[in-house]
C-alpha cells in the first residue's frame, strides 16, 4: 500500500478536477474489478464480485478530491488572483509554494511584514490581499502559462519514515488506497466501491453515487482531524495519531448508526485492532450525503486520524492505516454476511 499511497498523494486533483486521480485508480483496479463505470459527475463506481452473494448491499466509499485553489484572475503586472476550493486555513498560505495546472510553479505572496501597520501585522491575511507570483512581469506573459479556471495545488513533498507518512492530500487518498487494496484482494462477498468527487465542496459526488447505487449499508473511509499537539487539551484534541481507527457517534452532518458503532467496537476487541472514539462533534464527511439517500442508508465512517488536515502537509501514523483497513474489511464482511 505504501507505493500506492505515494502515487495517489503526489498526484494533483482538487474538487472538480479529479481526472488524474481517477485515471490512476482505474489503472490499479481494472484487472481486478468485475465492472466499473464513471458517472456524469465523475465518480468512479466499481463492482467487485466475491466468493458469496451478500445478504445486504454494501457501498464502501472514499473521496478522490483534495483542497486547493482556482485561478480567478490575472493582474496587469502578471500576478495571479485565486479562490479557495474547500476549507483551508488562511494562516498557512503566505510564502507557500504551489503548482498551477500541474506544471507552473508559484509562491503565494502578500504585503511584506515590514510594510504592514500594527493591525495588519497581527491579522490573518484575506484572500483579496494575497496573490500567486509565477515570476511573470505582465499579464500577457502570465497568460502564456496560466488561464482563469486553472487548478492550483500545494507543491510539497512525500515522506515515509517507516512509522509515519507526511504529505499533502492524505485526506482522502489514504481511503482511496485502502479501497484499491480491497478490490485487488479476494473478497468474501460481492461489494460496491465508490471513489467519489467534490467532497470538499459539499459532498456532491457521494450524494449522486448513493442515489445511483441505492445501498442498504455504507462504510465511509475518511481522514479526520487530530489536534493532539502541544497546547491542546482533552476533548479539543478530537482524536490521536497512533491510537487506531476513529469512530464517531455524531458530527455536523450525521448521527451514525448505533448498531454499526457497537459492531465496530466488538470487531476491534476481538481482532486486536486499535480503535478510538472521536471526542468532539466536529467536521463532516460523505456520510452526511449517503445516510439520508433515498429511503435511508445505515452508515458508519471509519476514519484515519490525521494532523494538519487541509494544509500543505499532513501527518499520519502507518499503524493507523492498517487498523482502519482491517476494521473496515471485517465490518464489511459482517454486513454483507447479514451478521449485523
Amino acid at each position: 500500500m505504501d507505493n500506492l499511497l505515494k502515487k495517489l498523494c503526489t498526484a494533483n486533483g482538487i474538487s472538480g478536477d479529479e481526472k488524474s486521480i481517477r485515471d490512476i485508480i482505474i489503472n490499479e483496479i481494472k484487472d481486478y474489478a468485475n465492472d466499473y463505470r464513471v458517472d456524469n459527475l465523475g465518480n468512479l463506481i466499481v463492482y467487485k464480485k466475491g466468493n458469496n452473494t451478500p445478504e445486504n448491499k454494501l457501498m464502501i466509499s472514499a473521496h478522490m478530491d483534495e483542497v486547493g485553489f482556482l485561478v480567478s484572475d490575472i493582474t496587469s503586472d502578471g500576478l495571479i488572483k485565486f479562490s479557495e476550493v474547500g476549507g483551508i486555513d488562511r494562516r498557512v498560505l503566505p510564502a507557500r509554494s504551489v503548482t498551477i495546472n500541474n506544471n507552473v510553479k508559484g509562491v503565494i505572496c502578500n504585503k511584506p511584514i515590514h510594510l504592514c501597520d500594527s493591525d495588519e501585522a497581527k491579522s490573518i491575511p484575506k484572500y483579496d490581499s494575497m496573490y500567486i507570483d509565477i515570476g511573470a512581469d505582465s499579464k500577457d506573459e502570465a497568460q502564456k502559462y496560466v488561464s482563469p479556471g486553472d487548478s492550483i495545488t500545494f507543491d510539497t513533498f512525500y515522506e515515509d519514515n517507516g512509522f509515519s507518512v507526511k504529505s499533502k492530500a492524505i485526506d482522502d487518498r489514504a481511503g482511496c488506497s485502502m479501497m484499491i487494496k480491497m478490490i485487488q484482494s479476494e473478497l468474501e462477498y460481492d461489494m460496491y466501491f465508490t471513489f467519489v468527487v467534490q467532497e470538499e465542496v459539499g459532498l456532491n459526488g457521494a450524494k449522486v453515487a448513493a442515489f445511483s447505487l441505492n445501498p442498504d449499508y455504507a462504510i465511509v473511509l475518511e481522514s479526520t482531524t487530530a489536534a493532539d499537539i502541544p497546547g491542546i487539551e482533552g476533548v479539543k484534541q478530537v482524536c490521536n495519531v497512533n491510537n487506531g481507527a476513529v469512530i464517531g457517534f455524531m458530527d455536523r452532518r450525521t448521527i451514525y448508526d448505533k448498531g454499526l458503532i457497537k459492531e465496530a467496537q466488538s470487531i476491534a476487541e476481538n481482532n486486536n485492532i486499535k480503535i478510538q472514539f472521536k471526542r468532539a462533534v466536529a467536521g463532516g464527511n460523505d456520510a452526511g450525503a449517503i445516510h439520508n439517500s433515498r429511503g435511508g442508508v445505515r452508515t458508519l465512517a471509519v476514519s484515519l486520524p490525521c494532523r494538519y488536515l487541509h494544509s500543505q502537509i499532513s501527518l499520519i501514523a502507518k499503524s493507523d492505516i492498517y487498523d482502519v483497513y482491517n476494521l473496515a474489511l471485517i465490518l464489511a464482511e459482517r454486513i454483507c454476511g447479514g451478521k449485523i
